[in-house]
């Protein structure tokens, strides 16, 4: 069966910060599985235009593509079979962020949930409405619409808060299609339910903007020092305790089978010390992620491997890209004269 006949799965990483475990359980490794599948064509992307909306440390946004480009190659995205790519590398996608901002709403962008909330917040610092706010973060979703639409994804896995970005790429491509002709696939959010959101070293979702993370490649010191860091209560070596009380049981969940989640449930009822569940959870968690780490530090030592992938990938993407966007320009009327 070709690839056309697949549905096609399209997956961004904004490449602003270090991979942590939250990353890697909630996002990485289904991506990661869902690309070994042979039932979906999947595409994988850098997106490193969409980190300088965020980010204007050039360092910062170069390194963190070397980092996370080295996280998916180590923990065994097959290249092969999935597209993976760096969004800069393929100049049809900003072409076509421009022709889609020609058939955009202004009304539609204003309505996109991150413009509206840094609006607010400029409101309530007593600040001009539009204080600091750039025309990339105000029109980053007609971007985010020339990535789907780019490779027509029929499936873009994302989180609840991003599926108004799926619903403003239909909009965009159903204006586009209705005034030009039916160029575009209109795309579908896929929202899964029970993707897995790990807390962090507080109980609170591990994010860096709480500052409770634990990272993904820390080394075996680094990483047990973090994990011996996670706050539990007062409960003594002895005392019953529940999976519930800390967030050290939905951290190591994620690493073990069913079977070993309810021995973990059942000794700590029996009492087990808190000193010693964390130590159970370390040497699990580096268990599972030793062999990857070690692959992840030849690539960080290497990259101009990791940029060999990279440039593959791009090939690949505009194998895709370059002809869906000749039909684009022809549609709207830029096309030879001869």
């Amino acid at each position: 069966m070709s690839s056309q006949s697949l549905p096609r799965s399209l997956t961004g990483i904004t490449t602003t910060g270090t991979p942590h475990l939250g990353n890697y359980v909630g996002a990485i490794r289904p991506s990661i599985e869902d690309s070994l599948s042979d039932a979906t064509d999947s595409f994988y992307f850098l997106a490193d235009y969409h980190g300088l909306i965020k980010c204007d440390e050039p360092e910062r946004v170069h390194q963190s593509t070397l980092e996370i480009a080295a996280t998916w190659l180590a923990l065994g995205l097959d290249i092969e079979r999935a597209t993976f790519y760096r969004q800069s590398d393929v100049p049809e996608i900003p072409e076509l962020t421009w022709i889609l901002g020609c058939v955009c709403a202004k009304g539609l962008m204003n309505r996109a949930h991150a413009y509206k909330a840094a609006v607010q917040d400029n409101e309530k610092a007593g600040d001009d409405p539009d204080h600091e706010i750039t025309m990339g973060l105000f029109s980053y979703p007609v971007l985010m619409a020339a990535d789907i639409l780019m490779f027509n994804a029929t499936h873009v896995p994302v989180g609840k808060d991003q599926s108004q970005h799926i619903e403003m790429a239909r909009d965009m491509a159903q204006r586009f299609n209705h005034r030009y002709g039916e160029i575009f696939t209109l795309p579908e959010a896929v929202i899964d339910e029970s993707a897995a959101v790990l807390p962090g070293l507080d109980g609170r979702k591990m994010s860096k903007s709480y500052d409770n993370t634990i990272g993904l490649w820390l080394n075996e010191k680094k990483l047990r020092k973090a994990i011996m860091r996670i706050v539990t209560n007062s409960k003594e070596p002895g005392e019953p305790k529940g999976t519930d009380e800390s967030a050290l049981y939905p951290i190591y969940a994620p690493f073990v089978s069913p079977d070993e989640r309810q021995v973990f449930a059942d000794d700590l009822a029996a009492g087990l010390a808190w000193g010693e569940a964390k130590q159970r959870v370390f040497e699990r968690i580096n268990e599972v992620l030793a062999p990857a780490r070690e692959r992840y530090a030849q690539l960080i030592e290497h990259p101009a491997e990791v940029e060999a992938a990279l440039a593959a990938g791009a090939v690949k993407a505009r194998d895709e890209a370059a002809p869906l966007m000749a039909a684009v320009r022809r549609a709207v009327g830029i096309r030879s004269l001869a």
